[in-house]
């Protein structure tokens, strides 16, 4: 793996003088815990000595080039904001009332609560890796890499690849469904060949992100808009179908303390939006010109704004299909592999249901599709300049691209046609890689670097750590 050249790449040298730890900030003032005060600048210097650039290869510094040049940002606050909310309002959402309308009232209503800071807290922490990092232009991924070395970067990178290509596979199933019992129930029309059909629809949407980052955004922009006023039109019609008392005299033979931690997965999985926010932080890097402190608290405003819209918006949604299927009903759709959506449209006969439940279900997977798909396009290029660095040094970036995408057609599609159990997926998608990423590694590290060691022992890092290692305790339970 050749190394970063100095040249390319300048690092500041860590000096043998120099401390390790400083005691007094900038203005003279003692800092607890004798490091420097956030974001002064002894802290950046200190925590700059610490990335071991020679880590990385020579495809990497090219791509980190890349990040680095230019001052003008792919998008802006609103844009990123609609991004990140179309990123997790896709499968997941559209399959958490399943999962969370089957237990019962009592623990959707504590999810209720549970669910902003478990999704704010969370994503927050993940971001800072890069958003609070002073070395400008390194992804998630080359951040890890430069403080923990080649072979906890490389392991992290399998990681990552496991918790977001899989997502994109689900979202291919879940687009060839819903297209199918759209054709079939809502345009009375045949069933079409499900190879042909999958080829089409995964197909569209992989063009569609090959078009660049800014038509990405555009395109996730232009869906997510009307998929908002949509998803809140369709959970205020179904007021009046709303059956509460029958809801609530639901007994789910599942006690509350079990049904609560069955949940915990699946809604890591729904709500989770990790695959865009290494770009979405780089992006907002160029933005503030790699000043570091107004990076982070960027990346926070926005972080904290997309948490609130995804609660509101989402659990209205899941709150008002519950209270209208009801849990049968939830048992019903969990058979048949469709989205909540598509269920509806194909039980009420409505002919409002029949025709915003299938555009929904398809705006919210494609935006969704196109979130993920950035963290895929991340974690494929990594994996391959980590494991072909000579090939990855050949290959103009442009071109490695278009092989990701490729792959990624090919095998969606195949994926697509086999059509695999949904909701087994995103519990082991959420439950395992998704939660260890979001959840353990940004703590693993917050403890290691002087970059991050004054957000180690904050509350919420330490409530986003406890609620990880329950998540993943619950999956790996569940598999037993």
């Amino acid at each position: 793996n050749t190394p970063v050249p100095d040249t390319a790449l300048p690092v500041p040298k860590r000096n043998a003088r120099q401390s390790t730890t400083f005691s007094r900030s900038s203005s003279g003032e003692k800092i607890h815990g004798g490091l420097p005060e956030l974001h002064s600048d002894e802290h950046i210097a200190q925590s700059r000595a610490e990335f071991q650039m020679d880590q990385l290869s020579a495809a990497d510094a090219e791509v980190i080039k890349e990040n680095r040049a230019g001052d003008v940002p792919d998008g802006n606050f609103l844009s990123w904001a609609i991004t990140l909310f179309g990123t997790a309002v896709g499968a997941g959402i559209l399959f958490l009332p399943i999962d969370a309308g089957s237990f019962g009232f009592w623990p959707l209503l504590i999810a209720t609560f549970l669910v902003l800071p478990l999704v704010f807290f969370s994503h927050r922490t993940y971001a800072r890796i890069v958003s609070a990092s002073p070395e400008k232009g390194l992804d998630v991924l080359q951040v890890v890499t430069a403080l923990t070395g080649r072979k906890r970067g490389l392991a992290t990178a399998i990681l990552y690849w496991l918790a977001i290509y899989p997502t994109v596979l689900i979202y291919g199933i879940s687009i060839t469904n819903t297209v199918d019992s759209m054709i079939v129930n809502q345009l009375n029309g045949p069933h079409v060949n499900r190879v042909v059909l999958a080829t089409i629809c995964v197909g569209l949407m992989t063009g569609a992100f090959a078009l660049g980052k800014k038509a990405t955004l555009w395109l996730a922009n232009i869906l997510v808009y009307p998929l908002i006023i949509a998803l809140a039109a369709v959970s205020i019609y179904l007021i009046p179908k709303w059956d509460l008392a029958g809801f609530m005299e639901y007994e789910s033979g599942t006690p509350l303390w079990k049904s609560m931690l069955l949940l915990l997965p699946v809604m890591v999985f729904s709500f989770s939006h990790m695959a865009a926010l290494s770009q979405f932080a780089l992006d907002v890097q160029k933005k503030k010109k790699g000043d570091v402190a107004a990076t982070e608290r960027e990346v926070s405003k926005i972080e904290l704004i997309t948490a609130i819209m995804l609660v509101f918006f989402t659990m209205f949604f899941v709150w008002s299909c519950s209270l209208t299927l009801g849990a049968e009903g939830m048992d019903e759709a969990r058979a048949q592999n469709i989205p909540i959506l598509s269920y509806f449209a194909n039980v009420t006969n409505t002919p409002f249901m029949a025709v915003i439940s299938p555009v929904i279900a398809i705006c919210a997977i494609a935006s969704s599709y196109f979130g993920h798909m950035l963290g895929t396009e991340e974690g494929t290029s990594y994996l391959i300049r980590v494991a072909a660095p000579s090939v990855a040094d050949r290959i103009n970036p442009q071109a490695l691209r278009w092989c990701i995408y490729v792959f990624v057609f090919v095998t969606t599609v195949l994926v697509a046609v086999l059509n695999p159990s949904i909701l087994t997926l995103i519990s082991a998608v959420g439950g395992i890689f998704v939660a260890f990423l979001v959840y353990i590694v940004p703590n693993l590290l917050f403890n290691k670097a002087t970059a991050f060691k004054h957000y180690a022992r904050r509350p919420d890092t330490i409530f986003v750590l406890i609620m990880g290692l329950i998540i993943m305790g619950v999956t790996i339970w569940q598999m037993f």
